[in-house]
């Protein structure tokens, strides 16, 4: 244990009645859900960059945070990564997720900063040895560095695209050679502030050429986890072409992508879309690529990507009933895209926010377990779409009555159909039984 965390213990489970602030109360690893292990269910990760390499600064004031790592290099990365691993350890979460910059210091050319990622992978192979804790995914930071002001695939920059297809390639290969069951691509800046100095559709061929290429390397390297993709509304620019999954399936379809990548969602982006997260989720499942989940929530008196920890339980119900009924997770999971408050800066404020964001998850998955298995709703909503059970119905969906035949079949048969209630009020009772 390193002395960051010094005079902690592990968290362990002690049920709804315990009052112990470092305790689980609803997260059960071992408890069985639909058949399944809770914890093969939610597989938890911890992000590293929010919880290790965040100063707690705001666009007032600089860092509040003060961790023995922040300034220094390969020797403050190194204990950086100690306290990292206790944390993983002390929480039990199987998995963390990462960008390059979050676990190394940037060197002054690519070569450098190649290296110490390497350096800092030797490093992570051991401590994974160790604990068992493995990668859930990885991903490069494209957007952080000025370099990268006005994107980095869809950069006007052909030399900046370049260095981004490089730092992916880096970012993959440490990926894969940890065994990571996903690979992320987050386009922080792919997108534009005005239409005067872009050209969109240049700008889109770029971003599908970079995905081409990333889904050729996976293959050729024989990485079998999932590429992800994940929708990033508004911020930081005022355009993303990857602003929400429909619009991420749409550019998958126009460049004949869909059958290779899925999409990693986060609560707060879906939020920023103007969507809900089940919405999202849906809409994943509907399209067939759903890959994996980061869980926070957004201030509704904000309009910025807050990233506070998850404490909405009907909400996350509502996500993990669409993840179950959509078969739950293969190789993606619930990474915990979430950071403390700017005030809170105790070591253990930080075992406070995810104790409690994977108690709400947990309270979620059970309450979506109940849901499928009462029946009520699921039949409820099958009795809504009954009609289209029937074989004129069934006639009209599969493309077999054109237009004027279902106009004469309504004069014939003098159809004059009726609204019928959509009982929303009833559903949502119905829903917050289980919560």
């Amino acid at each position: 244990m390193s002395d960051f965390f010094k005079g902690l213990d592990k968290v362990r489970y002690e049920g709804p009645d315990s009052t112990n602030p470092l305790a689980f109360r609803h997260y059960d690893p071992d408890a069985i859900v639909l058949g399944k292990r809770m914890d093969d269910h939610l597989r938890f990760a911890v992000a590293y960059w929010h919880s290790f390499a965040w100063e707690g600064g705001d666009p007032f004031g600089g860092r509040t945070f003060e961790r023995p790592w922040f300034d220094g290099g390969m020797d403050a990365a190194r204990q950086k990564a100690d306290a990292a691993f206790d944390l993983f350890t002390l929480l039990g979460v199987p998995y963390f997720c990462f960008h390059d910059a979050d676990v190394r210091p940037e060197g002054e050319s690519y070569a450098e900063s190649t290296r110490r990622l390497g350096a800092l992978a030797d490093i992570f192979e051991t401590k994974m040895a160790e604990t068992g804790v493995k990668l859930l995914w990885g991903t490069a930071n494209l957007f952080s560095n000025r370099r990268f002001m006005a994107g980095a695939a869809t950069n006007p920059d052909p030399e900046i695209f370049a260095y981004a297809a490089a730092t992916i390639k880096a970012n993959m290969d440490v990926t894969h050679r940890l065994g990571g069951e996903n690979y992320v691509l987050w386009g922080g800046r792919e997108g534009y502030e005005t239409l005067l100095n872009t050209n969109l559709g240049q700008e889109m061929d770029q971003m599908a050429r970079m995905l081409a290429m990333v889904i050729d390397y996976k293959h050729k390297i024989g990485f079998k986890g999932t590429i992800l993709v994940e929708p990033k509304p508004q911020e930081p620019t005022k355009h993303q072409y990857d602003y929400d999954v429909a619009t991420v399936y749409g550019f998958l379809k126009k460049y004949g992508l869909e059958q290779e990548v899925k999409v990693n969602i986060e609560v707060g982006h879906a939020i920023l879309a103007g969507h809900t997260f089940e919405h999202e989720v849906a809409m994943a499942a509907a399209h067939g690529i759903l890959g994996s989940i980061d869980m926070n929530r957004n201030d509704m008196q904000s309009g910025w990507d807050t990233d506070q920890f998850p404490n909405n339980a009907p909400e996350v119900a509502l996500a993990y009933y669409h993840i179950l009924k959509a078969g739950g997770f293969t190789t993606g999971g619930t990474n915990f895209d979430a950071k403390l408050r700017r005030q809170s800066i105790d070591p253990e404020d930080l075992l406070h926010g995810h104790i409690g964001g994977m108690d709400i998850c947990a309270r979620g998955l059970k309450a979506a377990a109940a849901i499928i298995e009462d029946g009520t709703y699921e039949r409820l909503l099958a009795e809504r779409y009954a009609g289209w059970d029937g074989a004129e119905a069934q006639a009209m969906l599969r493309g077999e009555r054109t237009l004027e035949e279902i106009a004469a079949r309504v004069e014939r048969e003098a159809l004059d159909p009726q609204p019928r209630s959509g009982r929303q009020e009833y559903l949502e009772n119905l829903i917050n039984r289980f919560v």
